[in-house]
C-alpha cells in the first residue's frame, strides 16, 4: 500500500535520510523504532509532504506520491497526527477536530458522520467540546490531536510520538485507541521511542540509526532482540 524505495533526504549540505526502504501493508501496524534524531519523523515529514526527497520514489497504491503537497495528499488519504500535538490551545474541542475535517469540504453529513465516530472513540471530547483545547489535561489533549486526524477519514495514519509526555496508564489508554483505530481498519505507521509499548501492538517493526534502516522484523522478533532491547527496552 505505502511503499519508499531508496529514499534519500537532504537539508541542504546534511543528509538526513539515507536509502529508506520501507513497505507497510494495508491494513497493518508498523511501527519505526529509533532515539532521537534518528530520521524517523524526517520519514514522516518527507511521507506527508513537508519534506522533498532527494532521491528515490514514494507510492500510495502504486501511485507515485512523492514531492505532492501536504494539503493534496491528506486527500489522497495521508495523515500526520504530529508529535506535541500542535493543537490550538485557545479554540475550542470541537474546533480543532473541525479543522481535521476540512477535507470533507462541505459536505455536512461527511462531517458529521465522522465528528460522531471521534465522539464514541472519545466520549470525554464530547463533553468537554466547548472547552479550550488548552485547558485539557495532555491525555485529553492527545485524544484531540487524534480525533483532528481521523476527521480526513484517512487510509493511512502517521503518529509521530503519540506517548511523549504522558503518565504510563494514559499511554496504556493511547496505544489501546491506536489498537483499535488499526483494528477498524485504518493503516497506522507509529513513531516511537517507546519500543516496549510500541511492539507489543504493532505487526512489524523498523529500526533507525542516524538516517538507516538497521533492522527489520516482525514485532515478536525485535522483542526478542538482544540488542533492542538493550537499546530500547532497557531489558
Amino acid at each position: 500500500m505505502l511503499k519508499l524505495t531508496n529514499v534519500s533526504v537532504h537539508y541542504g549540505p546534511y543528509q538526513a535520510l539515507y536509502d529508506i526502504n520501507l513497505e507497510v501493508n494495508s491494513g497493518e501496524l508498523v511501527v519505526l523504532l529509533g532515539a532521537n534524531g534518528a530520521g524517523k519523523s524526517t520519514i514522516f515529514r518527507t511521507i506527508s509532504g513537508l519534506s522533498k526527497p532527494t532521491s528515490g520514489s514514494i507510492q500510495l497504491n502504486d501511485s507515485n506520491i512523492g514531492g505532492l503537497s501536504p494539503d493534496r495528499l491528506v486527500k489522497e488519504g495521508i495523515v500526520q497526527c504530529a508529535e506535541g500535538r500542535k493543537l490550538f490551545p485557545q479554540m475550542s474541542v470541537y474546533e480543532n477536530l473541525m479543522l481535521g475535517g476540512y477535507v470533507l469540504g462541505r459536505d455536512k453529513d461527511k462531517r458529521k458522520k465522522a465528528l460522531d465516530n471521534v465522539y464514541e472513540l472519545f466520549p470525554i471530547l464530547k463533553e468537554k467540546k466547548d472547552s479550550p483545547s488548552g485547558s485539557l489535561s495532555g491525555g485529553q489533549q492527545q485524544m484531540v490531536a487524534i480525533g483532528r486526524a481521523l476527521m480526513a477519514n484517512p487510509r493511512v495514519v502517521l503518529f509521530d510520538e503519540p506517548s511523549i509526555g504522558l503518565a504510563p496508564l494514559i499511554v496504556e489508554q493511547v496505544f489501546d485507541v491506536i489498537k483499535q483505530i488499526n483494528k477498524n481498519g485504518t493503516t497506522v505507521v507509529l513513531a516511537e521511542q517507546n519500543a516496549n509499548a510500541a511492539l507489543r501492538i504493532a505487526d512489524r517493526g523498523y529500526v533507525l540509526e542516524t538516517g538507516k534502516i538497521v533492522l527489520e522484523g516482525t514485532s515478536n522478533d525485535l522483542f526478542e532482540n538482544d540488542d533492542i532491547r538493550k537499546a530500547y527496552i532497557g531489558a
